[in-house]
């Protein structure tokens, strides 16, 4: 409300001073010109909002727009619900929580709650008190030594290289202040990770900051990297939801000599991960890789991240671990509804399992094969708002890490300009005239407000369900609409009708 009367103001001024200058065009021109310069000496000074700081006075334009956006999106171009890749209400919940303002909603729900696929969770008559404190996930199985106690709600992957040097320092300070973990992304530990908040070291198909001249897995830059104090897990990146099977992509015009060199890469060329690891072929291999990498570690707990592709190689996986004894302390799902900076556009669209149908193969399959209660399930596909963690845990997850929801936390305005290095807000850019948009000392509490009011939320959620104890949730609570049938996941999904066919496709002893 507050911004809305300041800029009408500023509107109304400019109004007022247009017809003035008109009126008596030497003084007019002369106040004009004053206030003008006034208001873009205070946009470049002040740290509150990267656009202004990145296009003084222009910057304005934006923000009167905003202000009579809905209006326009209502009537010519789409409404609060429609929008791609996220909607405008998912991004006021997330900028609502993120700046501490009213967390209301008006005049009842805009969701059709009649169309097909729509869902909801049920509430309890008999809702439970709401929880004081956040509950917390303890990640380490049986080898495991330095068992690590996680937050619902985390940053998910996201390199130096893809977000600028200040977007880093902001989430990492901000993961740190919330208690909260940040995960490095595949491009390796750089100097802005180490900020003090605990980080998830991500180990990609290109091996950056642990890789050899010839681009292969080097133990002793893996073990340098790893022993970081502020390095609590280890996440082997098999593949991404927005291009699985192809393999990061870092544009050349984002590719500096300081990021080249803590990749171990060329500077100012595209950096292409490979979309495979060289260093296994099979399911014995990743498991033989997760045991080197925890030994290396010390014991930190180990996992790995993957799309869903073939189910058969997952359930593979599976019975290895079975078979061998060697299971990861966790495993991060991701649906192929998941983001990323730059990826060819059929890889974006038509690659990979979406996200619910792959979370609830993974739990089911390690189910079948009892393996669940030893191996934690991280989610990470557009979690955004309290009912996406709640829905997730309900279908089987463990904890959740959001990428999108942080970046717009920072400041992020969709301008779906991620691969060009020319991100207005300086998030996605380093670009150092667009970089100095982002302020790191103010967007950091944005990140952890975001983060605590989203819990918060949650924890209300929980509540209303008549839960106590995170064991408690399960598919049960959650409906969708089918056919104009009301189904439960429980009923649409059973925990123990699991893909036993698939399983003997693969001729498994």
């Amino acid at each position: 409300m507050r911004e809305a009367i300041r800029f009408t103001f500023i509107l109304l001024f400019l109004i007022a001073l247009i017809v003035c200058t008109v009126i008596w065009p030497i003084h007019g021109f002369i106040v004009l010109a004053v206030f003008i310069l006034s208001i873009g000496m205070h946009d470049i000074f002040q740290s509150k909002h990267s656009i202004l700081r990145n296009f003084p006075v222009l910057g304005h334009m934006r923000y009167l727009m905003e202000l009579i956006r809905p209006e326009l999106h209502q009537y010519f171009v789409e409404n609060n619900i429609e929008g791609k890749p996220i909607d405008r209400n998912r991004r006021t919940y997330i900028y609502a929580r993120a700046k501490l303002q009213n967390e209301m909603h008006p005049f009842g729900t805009e969701l059709d709650v009649n169309i097909e696929g729509y869902k909801w969770m049920h509430h309890s008559i008999y809702p439970a008190p709401v929880a004081t404190e956040y509950p917390r996930v303890t990640i380490g199985g049986k080898d495991c030594k330095q068992p690590y106690s996680a937050s619902l709600f985390n940053i998910s992957a996201m390199s130096y290289g893809a977000l600028s040097k200040n977007a880093i320092m902001a989430l990492n300070k901000g993961a740190k202040a919330g208690n909260f973990y940040h995960n490095t992304g595949e491009g390796g530990i750089s100097p802005y990770h180490l900020q003090g908040g605990d980080l998830v070291y991500q180990v990609g198909t290109g091996y950056f900051g642990c890789r050899d001249e010839h681009g292969h897995f080097s133990p002793e830059k893996f073990r340098e990297s790893a022993a970081h104090p502020e390095v609590k897990m280890i996440e082997i990146k098999i593949s991404q939801g927005a291009k699985p099977g192809h393999g990061g992509v870092l544009p050349a015009a984002k590719n500096n000599a300081e990021i080249a060199s803590i990749r171990g890469v060329e500077p100012h060329t595209m950096v292409l991960s490979p979309p495979g690891h060289s260093k296994f072929k099979d399911a014995d291999g990743l498991l033989a890789f997760i045991k080197e990498i925890r030994e290396l570690s010390d014991g930190k707990p180990v996992g790995f991240k993957l799309s869903v592709g073939n189910k058969r190689e997952f359930i593979e996986i599976c019975d290895r671990m079975v078979k061998t004894g060697i299971l990861p302390d966790f495993i991060t799902v991701d649906g192929a509804e998941g983001g990323t900076g730059a990826a060819p556009i059929d890889f974006s669209n038509y690659v990979g399992m979406p996200w619910e149908e792959a979370l609830i193969f993974v739990v089911d399959t390690l189910n079948e094969f009892g393996l669940k209660d030893q191996i934690k399930v991280i989610t990470a596909t557009k979690i955004f708002t309290a009912f996406d963690i709640f829905k997730a845990l309900c279908l089987g997850a463990d904890l959740c890490n959001s990428a999108r929801g942080m970046l717009l936390a920072l400041g992020c305005i969709q301008a779906l300009r991620c691969e060009s290095n020319k991100c207005p807000t300086g998030v996605t850019t380093n670009d150092p005239r667009l970089m100095r948009g982002l302020v790191v000392e103010d967007k950091w509490h944005r990140v952890k407000n975001y983060q605590e009011q989203t819990l918060d939320d949650f924890l209300e959620l929980f509540a209303a369900a008549g839960c106590t104890r995170l064991d408690q949730m399960n598919r049960t609570h959650i409906y969708k609409k089918l056919d104009h049938i009301v189904h439960s996941y429980q009923e649409l999904f059973p925990s123990k009708q699991v893909r036993t066919m698939e399983a003997s496709e693969l001729h498994v002893n």
